[in-house]
């Protein structure tokens, strides 16, 4: 039988949090390692989301690395085509290629505590590793709903983010089920081509305006000849972000004046009573995710949109109904209901040191500590895990202080030697898991009245850091080994036996010799 390929670190992912990884543990002086990618090329969440007007809702210049800065992003705010080509251009610049293994779906990984090594399987081939960073992100798999008599709907479905762009939505009649940050975008960029369009909406957002322009030549030119200004642009969006937080996370109440600047974008556009009042949310702003665009409530004041303020809840042939009886025509339907964020698909794939997938041991609600480490799962490490998400600034930032804690965390190992592993104390992810929950209390996103992608079945809300990213960098920045088990492979732990049998048997023969000197002095 072949022997099975080692490598000290495999990384799952090649968005963001996985070509960081790569770029982080490259800059550590750790060239071993892959990156398992499932598609045939980077870009992660960027590459799978390619619908009609799909951009970012955070500044282009704070929506990137700190140690790639870009000068010359095209617009404020950055279309999927650029920050895609962002990605590939960073995965060219660090020289990431040879690392990355496209086509390779990860289907397993179990803990091997005999080894102290993952086995690996994915789709083309076999291998294990020391460490495994997993970067699959939470935005990576489509959740679909379960809607009766979907199987015999007659004409195309698909969801947002695996747009078919061999279907032509001219002159048809299209419905859209979900109002999200996708649906909002879609939904201006279609309407002017479709022949009828059909909004399903169960909760409406909040919507304030996207402040987007061209980023001119003159400023570009400035960014390149002194990249000093780029950093102080950078430096300013963080920080506006960062004062915002309070709000978000401590004192609610002031979203208020928030909300006033939000109706009245509505109103400049919607002069419907009848369907401002069902564009208009019952909870306060920021509890669901607070949405930018500036085309979205022009596009539905057209008289070829029809929004049903009501969840889709049954397919009859062509024939749409809404749980509230309305029914609608459709040669077409795109779901917008968004991803398995709290019941990562990855999770059923990960096999730890009990025997237990990550999913069983993530039955109650995900929980890691420091957002990286999960008990039971020794040198496993995740990307954007558990309360790590973010409410109103870039998620890249919050990335960059987990590859810190990676960093740290290859650091540790190489200072233990040999044979090792860490495996986070149970006691303190439960520590770790109790201080963010006791802090989520007074949040808007637990406070603000609403359901949202950020609470788990039970209504725990497992996915938004309830602080600053100043906050969760200072917590990420070393690893604390008090925090960990360590763990040595069975060969090593007799080796170290013996050794202190040894040292203890020359240690009594020592003392023996003094006794007996003593004795016949």
């Amino acid at each position: 039988m072949a022997e099975r390929e080692h490598v000290r670190v495999a990384v799952v992912g090649s968005g963001f949090g996985g070509l960081g990884a790569a770029v982080r543990l490259r800059r550590e002086g750790v060239t071993d390692f892959v990156v398992l990618e499932r598609a045939d090329s980077v870009g992660g969440t960027w590459r799978d989301n390619s619908y009609p007007g799909c951009a970012c809702d955070v500044p282009s210049h704070l929506y990137s690395f700190s140690f790639a800065p870009n000068p010359d992003w095209p617009r404020t705010f950055s279309g999927q085509q650029h920050i895609r080509a962002y990605l590939e251009h960073v995965t060219d610049v660090f020289r990431l290629r040879p690392h990355i293994r496209f086509n390779s779906e990860v289907q397993r990984m179990t803990w091997n505590a005999e080894r102290l090594c993952w086995d690996i399987e994915t789709s083309s081939g076999n291998l294990s590793a020391d460490l495994v960073v997993s970067a699959t992100g939470p935005l990576s798999d489509p959740k679909m709903p379960d809607i009766p008599g979907l199987d015999s709907f007659p004409g195309k479905v698909f969801h947002s983010a695996r747009w078919d762009h061999d279907f032509d939505l001219r002159d048809k009649r299209v419905a859209m089920v979900g109002t999200g940050a996708s649906a909002i975008q879609i939904v201006p960029s279609i309407q002017p081509e479709v022949e009828r369009l059909t909004l399903f909406q169960r909760t409406p957002p909040w919507v304030m305006p996207r402040v987007d322009r061209a980023i001119t030549g003159v400023e570009r030119s400035l960014h390149r000849a002194l990249p000093l200004t780029a950093q102080l642009r950078r430096g300013l969006l963080w920080g506006i972000r960062e004062l915002q937080v309070q709000a978000f996370t401590k004192r609610p109440g002031e979203l208020g004046l928030i909300e006033q600047l939000a109706k009245r974008n509505m109103g400049r556009s919607i002069k419907d009573p009848a369907l401002r009042a069902k564009l208009t949310p019952d909870y306060r702003i920021g509890c669901k995710r607070i949405l930018l665009s500036s085309e979205y409530y022009p596009a539905l004041a057209q008289p070829n949109v029809d929004l049903v303020a009501s969840g889709l809840s049954e397919v009859r042939g062509s024939t749409l109904v809404a749980a509230d009886g309305s029914e609608a025509e459709a040669d077409a339907i795109v779901f917008g209901t968004g991803f398995h964020v709290t019941d990562m698909p990855i999770a059923d794939r990960v096999v730890g040191a009990e025997g237990k997938t990550l999913a069983e041991a993530w039955k109650g609600g995900m929980e890691a500590l420091r957002g990286a480490s999960a008990a039971g799962f020794p040198n496993w490490m995740t990307i954007i895990g558990p309360n790590t998400g973010l409410g109103n600034s870039s998620m890249i930032l919050m990335i960059e202080s987990q590859l810190n804690y990676m960093a740290d965390f290859v650091k540790q190992l190489d200072v233990l030697g040999g044979r090792a592993a860490l495996d986070a104390r149970p006691s303190a992810v439960h520590a770790w898991n109790r201080r963010v929950q006791e802090r989520m209390k007074r949040t808007v996103w637990n406070t603000g009245g609403c359901t949202s992608w950020y609470l788990d079945a039970s209504g725990r809300n497992t996915t938004v850091w309830p602080g600053t990213t100043s906050e969760f960098r200072r917590a990420t920045r070393r690893v604390d080994l008090a925090e960990y088990e360590l763990l040595r492979a069975p060969a090593e732990k007799d080796a170290e036996s013996k050794n202190a049998e040894s040292k203890n048997a020359k240690t009594k023969d020592a003392k023996s010799k003094d006794a007996t000197s003593e004795v016949t002095a």
